[in-house]
């Protein structure tokens, strides 16, 4: 007969953390939220790459574009760039990603002296940037020859046929600098002389990189951007079980940073293969997670597989209908207590600890402080990112309110057959496991990011936690029952509509 687990199956709302001692000295400013995300040996060489805060964004064509993952990179958490498309757009992202910030900018807006007014602005609508460097044969590496810049022209009163030569700023009026020059001397170029951009050129005057100033203020306003060792964007981009052959190469040399196999159940031998196929490859040098799991027995599998680290859920996105359609998964907060117990286990056994990713059921801010408690070392959101500006999809006026679009991977919309596939040919959808649907508006990511870390940060603080670990070592939960749920709200109270937050 069948196996029935004796724990019963429950979500974060069902808990609540207990308040542990708060010291003088924990205070949300010294609080710590870095996070290791690949394996790593206890007691030995710390983790290849660890983020600033422990949120990623999901691997869906609604939340995770090179957009959203400049802006959350920004912030200090990471993106993995949504694997649904065809490998040239993604590896397009990737490279647009980790070409944003690098310092030394490899110029993506270029153009020659005949060029039009009218191709400038084409370039300019194409790539979002305003400077263009001009130069002989109208590449990144051509002979510089001058700069344009959108104060170099008015629409109103220049000719779309006008030619760049007679408006851009030439070699002669330009301040630049030679190649071999560090960062921290040509920021300060930029700043004794007033200017925006400073191109960098080799002896042969060929334009070898830009740097701006915009990416020096950027920075001082986002201390903790999650950077490379070449001071570029990190990111990381989803793959799936199919064409792993051609995808990952194509990302690893686009400069993806880590990668994720992308399924609803990573608890398979197609995930297995595909992490052995890289583990040949590229042995230990391509950093790459799986799952999704929501047990021990498939945290172990993937970990034996070579995966650096597992997600964890199934079925508990907003726009997930798994659970419904094929009645298989289980709640949030019992899966990653149960997984957390395996990698617990698991790094006793051998010593390597293998982070774990909570993917879906968060609902409240709350609920984050909640599955880090509970042992997950970052959680991946979907929902919550779908709401920002950044995100990828339209901005709509819906019955009188904003709201923003936001489809499941496993809807017809998405029609990523690659995450549901069960190894049988055809390559199609038999069904939806997810849905299309609208989310309500919410502005800017850093202004929503600002709030929830802040009440994450005062949450480990009443547990007496400075750092997630200790978050973890420390905290006591109590399930709670449906009364003292609404209890917990506001009740019996007439709120005042006009002050009360969406």
């Amino acid at each position: 007969m069948a196996m029935i687990f004796e724990q019963e199956s429950r979500t974060f709302s069902e808990y609540l953390l207990v308040p542990n001692l708060t010291s003088h000295s924990c205070t949300p400013d010294k609080v710590d939220l870095s996070t290791s995300i690949a394996r790593y040996h206890k007691g030995g060489e710390p983790s290849r790459l660890s983020i600033n805060i422990p949120i990623v964004s999901a691997i869906m064509q609604s939340v995770s574009d090179d957009r959203m993952a400049i802006a959350l990179a920004r912030y200090g958490g990471l993106s993995f760039v949504f694997g649904s498309q065809p490998i040239e757009s993604q590896t397009e992202m990737v490279n647009r990603v980790k070409k944003y910030k690098a310092g030394f900018v490899t110029s993506d807006s270029n153009a020659t002296p005949d060029a039009t007014l009218s191709d400038v602005l084409a370039i300019k609508a194409r790539t979002g940037h305003s400077t263009l460097a001009i130069t002989d044969d109208g590449t990144a590496g051509g002979k510089l020859l001058g700069i344009v810049t959108s104060r170099d022209y008015r629409i109103s009163r220049t000719a779309p046929d006008t030619p760049v030569r007679q408006f851009m700023t030439p070699l002669e009026h330009l301040v630049f600098a030679r190649e071999g020059i560090g960062l921290s001397e040509a920021n300060d170029i930029i700043w004794d002389h007033k200017i925006n951009q400073l191109p960098i050129v080799n002896e042969e005057g060929r334009l070898v990189a830009m740097v701006f100033r915009k990416d020096y203020e950027e920075h001082k306003e986002n201390p903790s951007e999650l950077l490379d060792n070449h001071k570029r964007l990190m990111v990381g981009a989803g793959i799936n079980s199919r064409d792993y052959t051609e995808r990952v190469p194509a990302l690893v040399a686009a400069g993806a940073d880590i990668l994720c196999i992308d399924s609803s159940d990573g608890f398979s031998e197609w995930q297995r293969d595909t992490l052995h196929w890289i583990r040949s490859q590229y042995g230990d040098s391509v950093l790459v997670g799986a799952g999704n799991v929501v047990d021990g027995e498939g945290f172990r599998y993937l970990v034996k597989a070579g995966a650096d680290f597992v997600k964890v859920g199934i079925g508990g996105g907003s726009i997930c209908i798994t659970r419904e359609t094929k009645g298989i998964g289980c709640g949030q907060a019992s899966s990653v207590l149960a997984v957390a117990a395996a990698r617990d286990e698991y790094c006793r056994e051998t010593g390597i600890y293998v982070p774990i990713c909570l993917d879906g059921g968060i609902v409240h801010d709350y609920h984050m402080t909640l599955a880090l408690a509970m042992g997950a070392d970052f959680i991946m959101l979907g929902r919550y990112f779908a709401r920002f500006d950044e995100s990828p999809t339209r901005k709509l006026m819906v019955n009188g309110s904003y709201v923003k679009e936001y489809w499941g991977e496993g809807s017809n919309r998405a029609r990523n057959w690659q995450r549901y596939d069960d190894g049988s040919e055809g390559g199609r959808l038999t069904f939806e496991e997810g849905v299309d649907s609208y989310v309500p508006y919410a502005g800017k990511l850093k202004d929503n990011l600002d709030v929830s870390m802040a009440k994450v940060k005062a949450t480990m603080c009443a547990c007496g936690a400075l750092t997630i670990p200790e978050l973890q070592e420390k905290s006591r939960l109590v399930v709670v029952s449906a009364t003292s749920i609404v209890e917990g709200g506001a009740h019996d109270v007439i709120q005042k509509d006009s002050e009360r937050r969406v």
